[in-house]
């Protein structure tokens, strides 16, 4: 007999029936793992506009993340299974310290927004490898755990 739940289990946070974070969370890690790129080539180049697009990636990467976060918190606070597996906690842990090294990246940078040095890049890489991590980690959730799964309606076709 298996530990994993048998049911899926849906959070607060939905339209109908549909959850919300699941929504959300592709914008920031697109927004914060493009910006390694961007912070690679304008190492590499003098272009104004590679530091220039950096910043809004990490931007904007920042504000879709909060959102996602904001909604991603209130599951956790509802969900008790959630809290309860290891998952679940190193996805909370792992994505408020990205989106705490992405808001120390932009206040790194306000000085100097026509350049980007060698710490930009290392801190823009921790953030994509924690949302790696932390991605995986929510694919866990949802598919191992049945966290935000929504049960189906009516008689099942097989």
């Amino acid at each position: 007999m298996s530990d994993l739940p048998a049911r899926g289990v849906q959070g607060a946070a939905t339209i109908g029936r549909h959850p919300l974070h699941p929504m959300l969370i592709p914008f920031p890690i697109a927004l914060l793992t493009a910006a390694l790129g961007t912070d690679v080539a304008g190492q590499r180049s003098p272009d104004p506009f590679w530091p220039r697009a950096s910043r809004l990636l990490l931007t904007s990467g920042l504000a879709t993340g909060l959102a996602a976060g904001a909604v991603g918190s209130l599951d956790y606070a509802t969900i008790e299974r959630a809290r309860a597996v290891t998952a679940g906690r190193l996805h909370a842990i792992g994505n408020v310290a990205a989106l705490g090294l992405t808001a120390a990246n932009l206040f790194a940078r306000r000085d100097r927004p026509r350049r980007i040095v060698a710490s930009d890049v290392a801190l823009t890489a921790a953030v994509a490898g924690l949302l790696a991590v932390t991605g995986f980690l929510g694919g866990e959730l949802s598919y191992r755990y049945k966290i935000g799964v929504a049960e189906p309606e009516g008689p099942q076709l097989t």
